[in-house]
């Protein structure tokens, strides 16, 4: 695990305070972030700082009225109910459970009285996280940045642009469930009568072992799944499918940046600063049962134009048209 100012320090802050500041710090609410991810991962992800956006929007800054604690699971998924159970010990005020559903399980398990505030995907309620969106009851609430849908929607313009694909290969997080993930991409590829094999990785040579697998089965098209831990190797990713000329989707522009052929979700940072909010908001007093979880309202669609050459593919004008941006 890593605390406050050891993080502070890896994003480039200052490790050592004023005396001062710790002492009203140890006087002000802490907020636990609990995450799947590698302490490492903090330089690239845009988490930690988006949450911290939104609770600035709540009259919440860190160092000064509020305190953050860091818990990273680095990508062991095993050790979360752990560092759950170190932040209840903690006695901290809010739970900020981010990225996958295992992270909120394993907090919701720990606790059921210390508010928590999830940024996560898929449907909240079809994976055990809230009973209703609506009025999600108890001490668990939040946002969620990409919906049940955009699997099948992401995977649907994929086709788009390679129209003679057939035969799909997905690649999900083996760390995590993704099960309904794979329903819905299931459903999306029947409807244009195509088949998808799924490719499970949760490190980085099993990354390598999938794509070996996905060229051995001649899949045409790739859809990577969300997973903080690919991620966190969307420079590994974006360049093993440039080497085996597979078109890929992805759920973030991130991806598109480096590299990616495509990204289709909502923008991770604003939905993760909606989060901040409600972490300040609750401790400003309003009860997690009467804030409903949020569903993205925006989504962004970007095409790397120069990749899509690159792998010879014509992209149809009325794709192109339909997208946020295009990467020239």
């Amino acid at each position: 695990m890593i605390g406050r100012r050891e993080f502070i320090t890896l994003i480039g802050g200052v490790a050592a305070w004023p005396l001062a500041a710790r002492a009203q710090q140890a006087q002000s609410p802490v907020v636990g972030y609990l995450s799947a991810s590698s302490a490492s991962s903090a330089r690239i992800n845009p988490g930690p700082m988006a949450l911290l956006k939104g609770l600035n929007e709540t009259g919440h800054v860190d160092g000064k009225n509020v305190a953050i604690e860091f818990r990273w699971a680095e990508n062991q998924v095993d050790r979360l109910p752990e560092l759950a159970a170190d932040l209840v010990r903690r006695r901290v005020a809010v739970i900020y459970a981010a990225g996958a559903p295992e992270v909120v399980l394993a907090a919701k398990a720990a606790t059921t009285t210390i508010p928590i505030v999830f940024a996560t995907g898929g449907d909240p309620v079809r994976r055990g996280l809230v009973p209703s969106l609506n009025r999600p009851g108890g001490n668990v609430t939040g946002v969620v940045f990409i919906s049940a849908q955009a699997t099948g929607k992401r995977l649907g313009l994929l086709h788009d642009v390679v129209p003679r694909a057939a035969k799909f290969a997905m690649l999900v997080n083996s760390a995590v469930a993704y099960e309904p993930d794979i329903a819905d991409a299931q459903m999306a590829a029947s409807a244009i009568g195509a088949k998808i094999e799924v490719f499970s990785a949760a490190t980085s040579r099993e990354i390598d072992a999938a794509f070996a697998g996905l060229l051995q089965k001649r899949a045409d098209a790739l859809l990577v799944n969300d997973s903080a831990f690919f991620f966190e190797r969307r420079v590994q990713i974006v360049t093993l499918a440039a080497r085996y000329a597979v078109p890929a989707a992805y759920h973030e522009r991130a991806f598109s940046d480096v590299g990616g052929l495509m990204s289709y979700g909502s923008n991770l940072a604003d939905e993760i600063r909606q989060a901040g909010v409600y972490v300040g908001r609750i401790l400003n007093g309003e009860k997690p049962a009467d804030l409903p979880v949020l569903l993205p309202t925006m989504y962004e669609f970007v095409i790397n134009l120069q990749t899509a050459r690159t792998l010879s593919l014509d992209v149809p004008t009325e794709v192109l048209l339909r997208a946020d941006e295009v990467i020239e």
